[in-house]
């Protein structure tokens, strides 16, 4: 729960035990594959696991799953309900299963918080171990009123290596720290890239950046993924790495995050306290 005096949050979801953010203080760095790949490997865990994408302005998880039909919506006593789709086993809801593709989502902030509070509010989710909510990249208002609408277990932030990212992963950082929200780690994406002809490796966007900025903001490291064209060509074709090759090099690196990332939620290793911030 909320340390005493910071701000409370918002009523649990019933029958989910976790929820977890998956957040970037910029767009472009592999956010959502990211949270797809990570829900995909906690899944392959034995876990229950639904995926929320609250990007409300650009959804990806409909194309990174192939999914592109409108959901169904059921009676319940607490009223109607969204019933999630499937994909590849995961309970997933998106925006954009309910609008078209090409729609520009021309929404002010009191929408967009409705919007969001309905994706999660108004599914049928069920029970889960584990809901990752990828959130919108940034640290604005959609993100606000995620941390503090809802009872977070912690938040994940995704950065590549090099130093502009890492200024808006720190960004995030203190955002989520400013809300009490844990930081239950920080994942580089596009690490390493190797050659597909020659195997020889590249730091395209540097190395070991994010791992080193984890250490100084005193945040887990919950390793790395490799810049890799498997990644980026199953999530174009919406057959996400770790579902359709999960023993494969690149489901490894997702899975190693997965585990670290459940042994901090389930306390094995508790989330370290975030320090408090005051706002001058």
């Amino acid at each position: 729960g909320a340390p005493q005096g910071g701000p409370r949050p918002g009523p649990a979801l019933p029958g989910v035990r976790h929820i977890v953010a998956v957040a970037s203080g910029k767009g472009g760095v592999g956010k959502s594959t990211t949270a797809c790949n990570l829900a995909l490997a906690l899944r392959a865990q034995g876990l229950k696991v639904g995926l929320l994408d609250a990007d409300i302005y650009g959804p990806s998880v409909p194309k990174l799953f192939g999914l592109d039909r409108k959901p169904e919506t059921i009676n319940t006593p607490q009223g109607q309900r969204i019933v999630p789709l499937n994909g590849y086993g995961l309970a997933v809801m998106s925006i954009g299963f309910l609008i078209s593709a090409d729609t520009a989502m021309i929404w002010r902030g009191p929408m967009v918080q409705s919007a969001l509070t309905q994706l999660l509010r108004e599914v049928a989710w069920g029970e889960l171990d584990v809901l990752i909510v990828d959130m919108p990249p940034g640290t604005g208002d959609a993100q606000l009123t995620l941390a503090q609408a809802t009872p977070l277990a912690g938040a994940v932030i995704v950065s590549t290596p090099q130093d502009l990212a890492l200024i808006d992963a720190r960004r995030a950082v203190t955002m989520f720290r400013r809300v009490e929200v844990p930081i239950l780690g920080v994942v580089e994406n596009m690490a390493t890239f190797v050659c597909p002809h020659c195997g020889g490796t590249s730091h395209i966007f540097g190395h070991g950046g994010a791992r080193h900025e984890a250490e100084t903001l005193g945040v887990p490291f919950l390793g790395e993924v490799p810049l890799n064209m498997t990644i980026r060509e199953s999530s174009d074709s919406g057959r996400p790495v770790v579902a359709v090759d999960p023993d494969g090099p690149q489901a490894a690196a997702y899975r190693a995050i997965a585990a670290n990332l459940w042994t901090t939620l389930s306390g094995g290793a508790g989330p370290r306290p975030a320090p408090r911030i005051v706002i001058e």
